[in-house]
């Protein structure tokens, strides 16, 4: 795959800068499982497009207030994003930094926390060595920021530490939020349930090289991100049981699908995973874990726009797309969703687990 393949234009007001209220009112175009054009539709419509029987994934993650803004010494602006402890220590944390520091530069940050810079990675992250009587989450609760995506051009709110979370988020571990499932509200889970569709549950640490875009000619030369994941194996048994019943398994945005990929592929058979994944999904890969894919619409030349097209034909969702913005559809993380078949499975004739 060509990473033009990957490629379309969007007009920039069509950018959501602001969560959609109430959160099931965002609009959803439903993708057909015979090719033809899109359906225009609300996610509050899901009831109508969902069986009894069918499986909810959710990612449970929760994005942390991660970013941080400091000074060195000679008062030089710091700005930090924490990305993930290193090695399960919690005083040490890979970090993306901007500003210029050399190693052994110290960082003044909120509430007299001095942090010393240990190492410079060759991918542009560096290691920070925080004091050890520093609880770094609760710190960052208390001084921290919402990390925003660049593309929403703003300052963080209060607001969007509660909107910037799906409500089903209990896991602290996110510097980005799993943005389709920040179209579920309580009421929408509910009638779900009560129509008999079923929901189960995985975690994926969403890092910031989920924005990084492919900027190689042929997609499989883009060197994929890492992100911290765990399927249990109750998980895997709730999607057996699914596709047993003969139903679908609706993954609720490509962190599950990376996830579920994950504990497809390590073994002969499914089996729960936890650790560290570089699940990296582009045709002609067949994905076997879900049938149905619930998405927000995603950047050009985008691993995750490249993830997508092993459900439909590259060409076809990118004319999907098109109609969407023709549409004025919301785009990216505040903004809308798209119901995407997996017809590359339903037509492969490949067994779905």
């Amino acid at each position: 795959m060509r990473s033009d393949d990957l490629d379309f234009h969007y007009p920039d007001h069509l950018v959501a800068q602001e969560p959609c209220h109430p959160r099931d009112a965002a609009r959803l175009f439903s993708i057909p499982m015979i090719p033809g054009p899109g359906e225009h539709r609300h996610v509050r419509d899901l009831p109508n497009l969902l069986e009894a029987g069918d499986l909810l994934v959710l990612n449970t993650t929760k994005v942390f207030p991660a970013r941080l803004f400091g000074h060195k010494a000679s008062g030089g602006a710091v700005e930090v994003l924490l990305v993930h402890p290193q090695d399960e220590d919690p005083t040490a944390w890979v970090c993306m930094l901007r500003g210029k520091v050399r190693l052994g530069t110290q960082i003044h940050l909120p509430d007299n926390c001095v942090a010393v810079v240990e190492a410079l990675y060759e991918d542009g992250h560096r290691l920070l060595r925080f004091p050890a009587q520093r609880d770094i989450m609760q710190w960052c609760e208390e001084y921290g920021h919402i990390p925003l995506p660049p593309y929403i051009r703003r300052e963080d709110r209060p607001q969007d530490r509660e909107r910037y979370q799906s409500v089903f988020a209990h896991t602290h571990g996110s510097v980005a939020a799993p943005t389709a499932s920040l179209h579920f509200t309580p009421e929408l889970l509910q009638e779900l349930r009560d129509q008999g569709v079923a929901s189960a549950e995985v975690e994926l640490r969403v890092g910031p090289g989920t924005f990084k875009p492919v900027q190689h000619e042929h997609v499989e030369e883009h060197p994929i991100h890492r992100e911290w994941c765990h399927c249990p194996q109750v998980t895997i048994d709730a999607i057996n049981a699914c596709r047993a019943r003969g139903k679908r398994v609706i993954a609720v945005g490509t962190t599950v699908v990376r996830t579920l990929h994950s504990a497809w592929s390590a073994g002969p058979q499914p089996a729960a995973f936890q650790g560290w994944t570089q699940c990296f999904l582009y045709p002609p890969q067949v994905v076997a874990c879900c049938d149905l894919l619930l998405t927000n619409f995603h950047l050009p030349r985008s691993t995750l726009l490249a993830l997508v097209s092993c459900f439909i034909e590259a060409e076809e969702l990118l004319a999907h797309y098109r109609a969407a913005i023709d549409a004025n559809y919301r785009l990216f993380s505040y903004g809308d969703a798209m119901l995407v078949p997996n017809r590359r499975l339903a037509f492969s004739g490949a067994p779905p687990a």
